[in-house]
């Protein structure tokens, strides 16, 4: 119930969808962990103090800075970590330590954004549409083998989706400062984007980065890409990937992360179109077009990856009891 005074738990998780619960719940029973959950963001429980002296979150929720001195650690159940930044900037020295879990959804969002893409150059959309007529009339669509794919982002989601697209037969440019894999062809931005028929967006979030994917990024393309981000929505606003459809720099948009998440998810989740920012509005315009598509940030979201979730999780949480550290701590800069 919202505002209701918090049990007793070593840890408390928010943002957990019930397959998620369910693991979790088994794994900290085997360990000896007193844990509560909610499906709910921070601020949609309307907690006014944390729960458990730890606590876990992914990327929706708005974590107060008036929490940080009642706090042991913070746990973040995603691979990036950019809004424990935001929060260890707006707390200061009074930070907690930080945890993040880099490994357990790699080959899932790897796999989404091949759904993704894969599902706009055969205009999935489309064909589900012409069911009830049969009709297969401008339904043509193109196949993986020889496409040109822009990987913006070679990290380990990253080098994942370089593999599987490797195997299916596409020419893979990989853009990233850092070049961590010598089998990959590094190139820059602009020469990845000259002949790219698909752009995909898996970078990490960084102030430096944040609005990426600009119109005048978008016009280095020549072949009116697939863009899809399954990264972080900060890269791709809708009001520029609604402006870049119009003008035709796209030919389609692949979401699974949204630019003001916090507000989108729980406005959708109420029906309350008053919590809509303009950006929110401006998504759901793009909703509503054949040639894009929007899943609602489940990229991660397979029974595997949730069973790695949760042992990883509970794990780093009994290291944290033991040393004060996170197995996979949140890096300084």
């Amino acid at each position: 119930m919202p505002g209701a005074a918090p049990e007793s738990f070593d840890a408390f998780f928010y943002e957990a969808f019930a397959e998620e619960a369910e693991r979790l719940l088994h794994y900290a029973a085997e360990a000896g962990l007193r844990v509560g959950h909610s499906p709910l963001t921070i601020q949609e429980t309307g907690h006014a103090a944390p729960p458990a002296p730890v606590v876990s979150l992914r990327t929706q929720s708005i974590f107060p800075p008036a929490w940080a001195p009642q706090l042991r650690g913070i746990l973040t159940r995603s691979t990036g970590y950019d809004h424990l930044f935001a929060y260890r900037d707006a707390v200061g020295a009074g930070c907690p330590p930080l945890g993040y879990l880099p490994l357990y959804c790699v080959r899932a969002v790897a796999e989404q954004a091949l759904l993704l893409w894969t599902a706009l150059l055969r205009k999935l959309p489309r064909q589900l549409a012409e069911f009830d007529r049969f009709r297969r009339d401008h339904l043509s669509g193109r196949e993986n083998p020889g496409k040109n794919l822009a990987l913006f982002g070679v990290g380990h989601i990253g080098y994942e989706i370089w593999k599987i697209a490797t195997a299916l037969g596409l020419l893979v440019r990989g853009v990233d400062p850092v070049r961590r894999h010598e089998d990959v062809a590094y190139v820059s931005p602009a020469d990845a984007l000259a002949d790219a028929d698909i752009v995909v967006c898996a970078m990490n979030l960084t102030p430096r980065n944040r609005g990426y994917f600009t119109r005048e990024v978008l016009a280095q393309a020549q072949r009116k890409p697939i863009l899809v981000n399954i990264a972080r929505g900060e890269f791709t606003p809708a009001a520029v990937l609604e402006a870049a459809l119009a003008e035709g720099l796209l030919s389609g948009v692949a979401l699974d992360v949204y630019n003001e998440e916090s507000t989108l998810a729980p406005a959708l989740r109420t029906g309350d179109p008053a919590r809509l920012t303009a950006d929110n509005q401006a998504l759901l315009r793009l909703r509503g077009r054949p040639d894009v598509l929007c899943t609602p940030h489940n990229a991660f979201n397979t029974l595997e990856a949730v069973e790695r979730k949760s042992e990883q999780s509970i794990r780093t949480l009994l290291h944290f009891r033991k040393t004060g550290q996170f197995l996979w701590p949140v890096p300084e800069e």
